[in-house]
């Protein structure tokens, strides 16, 4: 393996919210929203409690088996998890993401690599029943400004498209430009070039970015056995047809997660807010929100609208058209898989931590929620300088100007101006005191010169502190390099550079090495440094 492991306390960070947090800590405000916690027990009271009698198992094989053939690199170990969901004892383990620009930021490359590694301690766990690891391709999101780039070594690479509607459904012409400008940043290196030839087959080779995606996905976990679905299909859509109806013509979704939201608040922020309707229209460049105005059912920023017969025979005939928001979407995924775990990030379980009664009113059920592996990377060279800084790896969660600060301290701990301060405090105390005895109109102008001795000595410390930077220059300007590689523009690390970044330097390896290094506890969870050997 190329990683050590280093575990770090969720709180040590200060990168997660208090509702993330008291949810990961069991928190009593946050047991009212969910079902089941991360543990070993509530997996087997989930397996005890939960049955999936209503699941057409035969559909979801033969939509998986149609979708695994639009890409030619389909492993056969993810055609045999495929088909081991037709009994019984199979799970899935889900996580969902955006289909970014070559993979977008590493937590991509996090959240399935923790799908697959959950799957494997449940196998290790439960060695009677079979759990197949599931990427749920968000291909129908229209938010093209979130995934239209990628960041490596510092640099922005940007696909412009005036294309419109399902980013799936976006033609890949035009990525050779694209790729041609990636060349030229990741280099010709042996490693630089493997990793070009994989981006090059998937969006130069493939007619749209869904199907570039899987391929892309494949190539890098197939071996592991993932599972790829594209909730944009007829097939599956087939399933949601009743939950369709209840959301548009009873809005019980939007009833229900309102009413979760407003217990919710009252210790924390809501994460989405729901609509009467959740469901967008969508036909070939477009999908816009569906809403209720009087009796028709308009299409918004559209000329389109529908009588309510109309939409019922959309439902019944074309539920293709129907494509489901961040509050329905969880639902269609829960109706079609027999999913016992969602793998998300902070701000994904805290929308799901919205849906438990909504799960509920349709009998449908809420997966046990899990966070997924959150990375620092650090090479030898990184290490190496915080050693000799004499700091730590959490001292790299800090502020850099604290950071700054807390290293000129322990460099020059022979200072000690607040002690002369308080001294100067209690000397003017005493003359104050003399002069009240003799004459008050003079304690004013007494007060004055305190504080102008005081201020005096504040910026004696200040223009110390300037002359110790600039003797500390060298170091400070490592604090601040450390600090801008491992939090670049002031975000972490995977949620900013790119996984090519990290493959030209340790090619395959750097999947493979993620991936055993970091396994899953099922009874603890940390934030993981992985620190280069």
């Amino acid at each position: 393996m190329l990683f050590n492991k280093q575990n770090i306390a969720l709180k040590d960070t200060g990168l997660f919210s208090s509702l993330f947090e008291d949810y990961i800590s069991q928190s009593n405000q946050v047991t009212p929203f969910y079902h089941h916690h991360i543990s070993k027990q509530d997996f087997s009271n989930y397996f005890d409690n939960t049955k999936y009698d209503t699941l057409n198992r035969s559909v979801l094989v033969s939509a998986l088996l149609k979708q695994s053939q639009l890409s030619h690199n389909s492993t056969s170990v993810s055609i045999e998890n495929i088909n081991s969901l037709a009994s019984s004892q199979t799970f899935t383990v889900a996580t969902g993401h955006q289909l970014c620009l070559f993979t977008g930021p590493l937590y991509f490359i996090y959240k399935i690599a923790s799908t697959i590694n959950l799957c494997k301690a449940l196998k290790e766990n439960f060695s009677d029943k079979n759990f197949v690891p599931v990427y749920w391709m968000a291909s129908e999101d229209h938010d093209f400004e979130e995934i239209n780039h990628a960041n490596v070594f510092g640099k922005k690479v940007v696909w412009n498209s005036s294309q419109k509607g399902s980013v799936g459904e976006f033609s890949t012409e035009g990525l050779q430009e694209v790729i041609t400008e990636l060349k030229t940043i990741l280099g010709e290196s042996e490693k630089a070039n493997e990793i070009l030839t994989v981006f090059e087959t998937a969006y130069l080779k493939h007619s749209n970015l869904a199907d570039a995606t899987r391929y892309l996905v494949n190539e890098l976990f197939g071996e592991h056995g993932i599972v790829i679905l594209d909730g944009n299909d007829s097939e599956l859509k087939q399933l949601f047809k009743e939950e369709f109806k209840k959301d548009i013509f009873e809005n019980t979704c939007y009833k229900l997660v309102s009413n979760t939201i407003t217990e919710l608040q009252k210790n924390y922020s809501a994460q989405v807010t729901p609509r009467e309707i959740n469901i967008f229209y969508k036909e070939k460049g477009l999908r816009e929100r569906i809403e209720k105005q009087g009796e028709r059912f308009v299409v918004l920023n559209t000329k389109i609208s529908f009588s309510k017969e109309e939409i019922e025979s959309i439902i019944q005939i074309s539920p293709e058209k129907l494509s489901p928001n961040v509050v329905l979407r969880p639902l269609y995924q829960q109706k079609i898989l027999p999913n016992i775990a969602y793998v998300g990030g902070p701000g994904e379980l805290a929308y799901w931590l919205e849906y438990k009664t909504m799960f509920e009113a349709f009998n449908i059920h809420l997966p046990i929620l899990m966070p997924r592996h959150f990375v620092m990377l650090l090479d030898k060279g990184t290490l190496n300088k915080l050693q000799k800084l004499n700091l730590s790896i959490n001292d790299t969660f800090k502020n850099g100007e604290d950071l700054v600060k807390q290293f000129i301290k322990t460099q020059h701990n022979d200072i000690h101006l607040e002690e002369a301060k308080k001294q100067l405090t209690e000397l003017y105390a005493s003359i104050i005191e003399t002069v009240n005895r003799i004459d008050k109109t003079l304690v004013g102008t007494t007060e004055a010169e305190k504080q102008k001795a005081v201020n005096g000595i504040s910026m004696i410390e200040q223009k110390i502190n300037r002359a110790l930077k600039q003797k500390s220059e060298t170091d400070i300007n490592q604090i601040w390099s450390i600090k801008e590689k491992l939090f670049p523009k002031g975000t972490p690390q995977e949620r900013y550079d790119n996984v090519g970044m990290y493959y030209t330097k340790y090619g395959k390896d750097f999947i493979t090495s993620v991936m055993e290094t970091l396994t899953y506890d099922l009874e603890k969870f940390e934030y993981s440094a992985l620190i280069e050997k």
